[in-house]
Formats: structure tokens, C-alpha cells, sequence
């Protein structure tokens, strides 16, 4: 809820949250290939480990492209004979062919392309994988990428037969309504069948459908690398730097407020949406993803989604943006399987009114009558019922909480965190919406004695009305619930604090699991919590662990 805030406090500055929220949690760079190690007949490989090396014999690409195949017809023969190394050799002439021709707009999908020269010219036939998106797409070989940064210490890969690819789609302009990033970035495996040794088909796979694949009768595994694709859109979007800005001024941002799928739709795979706190982006979710998608079973049974906010709306508003999303989410594919939410902090309160029956009791308690009975209109009054009234998510079954503070945290009472939240800017139909309940509310309420509309700070509070109301209801029956806690590694549960939310206040009665964690608030990148998620994955899908 407060990570960056929380050790600006540390600090006495400011300067601190804007060095945290701007510096890079993963870049990459691109890198020249180094031919994997391993004995080999040089004669015949000569030329292709030359270009391999970065040489410059052929600076056609087509040329170049010739090496390649050569060197990806004799290395495979040296693997099926069990050679040391041809496997590595062949999945990398392969990766650099497809980029090769990626960079020359050559590659031959749905047809045929002769590369090389002379004595040495091949036919190279092509062939999409299934499914493939009807446009034109730029690949890179990810054994010509390096990534550096906290993001890339776990990256989920699969070894075996093939060259791992990031398939680059241009951008869509209709990416909202598919709930996709704007560029699509996805993980595709390159394999090379040859037909004697003049001709063969470049074949695209995705390795989330395929684990192993037929070729040269046997049937290895086909070789992957799932989060290189993220890592690399993360690294050119920096949509990291979104957190702090969305927080001082989120009306600016409103339209980054939407569901996102980190993969394409698969009515079979249940839907896991992570949901991210204050001051943060989906970004903090990187590492859990990468270390789920490390486990197969998690692959074949699930499909990853962020729900990505500006996390300065006072987080009931941030709630119904989030259940027209899952509304959304139903008209473009309507059939799925259950959804789990796991939410982190602020993101947990806003996943636990997607599992909660409030009908129009909180309205009543805050004005004293229903809603047709209360005297306000327009855009106010919308706003109001899409907030203070709503149903539990019929769709929404398993909840996992990580650090969210049920119950508030005196930290967005203390006078420090007053002061920052004054820096927060309230669009203006936040506003009017408070000046016209101002006089129509029932009792005490300290968001709305403040002279300026609340914001996500102000209803963090445990004196906030709405905090109170919510935690008299009760989750809705039917809906497993499970709690990550951290205690900073003092083990003094249940006197404990992650920092930020103390037990008291993410403590839930009647969850299924509690589970403590020795970290401070960001309890859902320990280590322990990525095997506490897998725990609760696998029991969701039946998995017997």
C-alpha cells in the first residue's frame, strides 16, 4: 500500500518515492551470439560458425540466412548422433535465422524463399503456428537478448528442441476492447524440419500449447522462454512509471484503468487476476509471475490477467471500475472458467468487494434511507451506486489476499501522510460528488469532513465510514478466501505489522490459509508467498501436492 511513500518516511524525502518509482526494474540489451561449446566438424561449419561469431563474410542477409540453415542441418544431425553441444548450435542457428530474415522482410509464411547462393542455395518453406494473428509481426531470436535488473533474476523457461522467439505484433488499435497490451509481445518457438539437405519448413510453435513436438521421429520437448517476452515489453513500456504519477493525478490517467491479459484466451485455463496496490502498477506482480509460470502444471491449467488502476481514487471507486471491467471481460469471452484474484494491498480491499453481497446496505448506513429515497442526481448519483451498492462477482470463487489492509492503517492517519495526501489531485466529478452529500450524510465521516474530495489515502483510514460498513459485511458464501501476511521477519504474529498493515487489520476470520511471511509490506515478492499462491493454485485445480 505505502512501498515507495513508506520509505520516502524512512528517509524524510520525497526525492526517495520519485528514485524508486523511476528507476528501471529491467532493461535489456542486444548481444552478438557466442557459439555454444562443444566438438564439432569444423569443415563443413566453418562459414555458418563464422557468421555465428558475428563475422562479416555475408552481409546479405539471405547469405547469411544459407550459413544458418547449414549450420542448423548439421548440428541437428550431430544431436540425434548424441554430440555434445549441436543441440545448443541448432536451436541458436535457428533463432538467428528467423531474425535474419525478420530484419530483411523475407520470411516465408505461407510460401517459399530460396536463401543462400549458388551451389549453396536451399528452399526454405514457412509455416505460421496455429492460430497466428493475421498480421505482420517482427521476430527476435531471445538468445541475442540480455536482461538485466530485480525483474530478470527469475525467468521461466522450458529446455529442449527449438529456438525461443518474442513475436512483436504491431500496435492495435482496438487493444482495449481484446484486453491486450497495445504491442502485443508473445512467446513463440522457432523449429527448422529439413527434407534432405536443399530444402526445409520453418515452423512457429507456441510452447504454451505444445510441451513436445514430432520431428525426426522422436518427440522431444519443445524448448521455451515464457517471460522474455514481458521482460522485454516491461522494459520498452516502463509502464513501472506509472505509480507515483497515477497516484498524485489519476483522472490524467484514466484511461489506463483496465483489465489486461499477460497471454492470449483459453476458455480451458482458469483466469488468475492479479490486482496491485497504492502507489504501484501490475509491474510489482512480474516476479510471481515469472516463478508461476516456471511450474507446468501452472502453465496447462491457468491464464494470467492484471488489473491495472491509478491508484489515487478512493479505492471503492477503483472497485466499480473494476467490476465494469469484468463485465467487459464476460461480453469478449463469455465462456471461462471461475476467476481467483490475488491482490496486493489496496488491491486486495478492491478484490474483496468483488466477493462481497453489500446490495444497498452501505448506502442505507451512510444516508439513512434507500436509494430511491435519496435526493441526489446525475453524474453524482451514478457514481454513488456504482460504488456503495454492488453484488459479490458470480464469477469470482478464490481470493487470495497478500498485506491488504482489511481494516485500514493508522498510517493514513498519521500527520505526515495527511500532508502527502493533500498532493493528490481529485479529478472535479469526485468533487461535486462529495458537495452533494455533504449534507445529506448520517454521521460522522472522516473523508468527507475533509475540505476536498477523498482520495485512495483517505479511505485507507480505519475511521473511514465505508472501511467500517465494508467490514461488517461478510464475504459471500460460496467464495474461498486465503491470507499472506508478512511480519518482518520478527515472528511476533499476532503483534505484528508488515510495516505498513498491521495483523489486526489483515487477519481474516474463516480463511482456509493464513500464511506468515518474514517480509515488510511487499509480502507477495517473498519467496515464500510464490510457493504459497502455487499451494492454493494447485489445490484450485485439483492438483493433489
Amino acid at each position: 500500500m505505502f512501498h515507495a511513500f513508506h520509505h520516502s518516511l524512512r528517509t524524510s524525502s520525497l526525492v526517495a518515492v520519485l528514485l524508486v518509482s523511476c528507476a528501471a526494474p529491467i532493461s535489456f540489451r542486444k548481444i552478438v551470439c557466442k557459439p555454444p561449446a562443444g566438438e564439432f566438424v569444423v569443415s563443413p561449419l566453418s562459414d555458418a560458425l563464422r557468421e555465428l561469431e558475428g563475422g562479416k563474410t555475408a552481409k546479405d542477409p539471405l547469405v547469411a540466412s544459407g550459413h544458418f540453415f547449414d549450420s542448423a542441418r548439421l548440428a541437428g544431425q550431430q544431436a540425434l548422433a548424441g554430440e555434445d553441444g549441436a543441440l545448443a548450435l541448432y536451436n541458436q542457428a535457428v533463432g538467428l535465422l528467423v531474425e535474419r530474415l525478420a530484419q530483411a522482410n523475407a520470411l516465408p509464411w505461407n510460401g517459399s524463399l530460396t536463401i543462400g547462393t549458388g551451389a549453396a542455395a536451399h528452399t526454405l518453406r514457412g509455416k505460421l503456428e496455429p492460430g497466428a494473428p493475421q498480421v505482420e509481426r517482427q521476430y527476435v531470436s531471445v538468445a541475442t537478448l540480455k536482461f538485466h535488473g530485480d525483474l530478470a533474476k527469475t525467468q521461466a523457461t522450458r529446455d529442449g528442441v527449438g529456438a525461443p522467439l518474442v513475436a512483436i505484433s504491431p500496435r492495435n488499435p482496438d487493444f482495449r476492447r481484446t484486453f491486450d497490451v497495445p504491442e502485443p509481445h508473445v512467446a513463440l518457438t522457432a523449429v527448422l524440419r529439413f527434407e534432405g539437405t536443399r530444402s526445409a519448413t520453418l515452423e512457429l510453435h507456441d510452447p504454451l500449447d505444445e510441451e513436445r513436438i514430432a520431428i525426426a521421429g522422436r518427440n522431444p520437448v519443445l524448448a521455451a522462454n515464457f517471460t522474455a517476452p514481458l521482460s522485454m515489453y516491461l522494459a520498452i513500456a516502463r509502464p513501472d512509471k506509472l505509480g507515483l504519477t497515477r497516484l498524485l493525478n489519476p483522472q490524467k490517467y484514466s484511461d489506463t484503468a483496465r483489465l489486461v491479459r499477460l497471454q492470449k484466451f483459453d476458455k480451458n485455463r482458469i483466469p488468475v487476476i492479479f490486482v496491485h496496490g497504492l502507489d504501484s502498477t501490475p509491474v510489482t506482480w512480474a516476479p510471481m509471475f515469472n516463478h508461476l509460470l516456471q511450474d507446468p502444471e501452472m502453465r496447462q491449467r491457468y491464464q494470467f490477467w492484471v488489473f491495472s488502476y491509478p491508484s489515487g481514487y478512493p479505492y471503492f471507486y477503483s472497485a466499480s471500475l473494476f467490476r465494469k471491467e469484468l463485465i467487459g471481460l464476460n461480453k469478449v469471452f463469455p465462456k471461462h472458467p471461475d476467476i481467483v484474484l490475488i491482490g496486493h494491498s489496496m488491491g486486495g480491499i478492491i478484490s474483496r468487494l468483488m466477493v462481497t453481497d453489500a446490495g444497498d446496505a452501505i448506502w442505507r448506513a451512510m444516508f439513512g434511507t434507500s436509494p430511491a429515497n435519496t435526493n441526489i442526481r446525475g453524474q453524482s448519483r451514478q457514481l454513488l451506486e456504482d460504488s456503495l451498492v454492488f453484488h459479490q462477482r458470480p464469477d469470482v470463487h478464490r481470493v487470495i489476499f497478500c498485506s491488504a489492509p482489511h481494516r485500514g492503517s493508522q498510517m493514513a492517519n498519521r500527520w505526515f501522510t495527511r500532508l502527502f495526501a493533500r498532493l493528490v489531485r481529485m479529478p472535479g466529478f469526485l468533487t461535486d460528488t462529495r458537495n452533494a452529500v455533504a449534507s445529506l450524510i448520517t454521521a460522522d465521516d472522516a473523508s468527507l469532513k475533509l475540505d476536498r474530495a477523498p482520495n485512495s489515502i483517505d479511505t485507507l483510514s480505519p475511521n473511514n465510514r465505508f472501511v467500517r460498513e465494508v467490514n461488517k459485511l461478510p464475504i459471500a458464501p460460496g467464495v474461498t478466501y486465503h491470507t499472506i501476511i508478512g511480519d518482518r521477519g520478527k515472528g511476533d504474529t499476532p503483534n505484528s505489522s508488515d510495516g505498513v498493515v498491521p495483523y489486526w487489520s489483515s487477519h481474516l476470520d474463516g480463511a482456509a490459509s493464513e500464511q506468515i511471511v518474514p517480509s515488510g509490506h511487499s509480502s507477495h515478492q517473498h519467496p515464500a508467498a510464490f510457493e504459497e499462491v502455487r499451494r492454493i493454485l494447485k489445490l484450485n485445480a485439483g492438483l493433489a501436492r
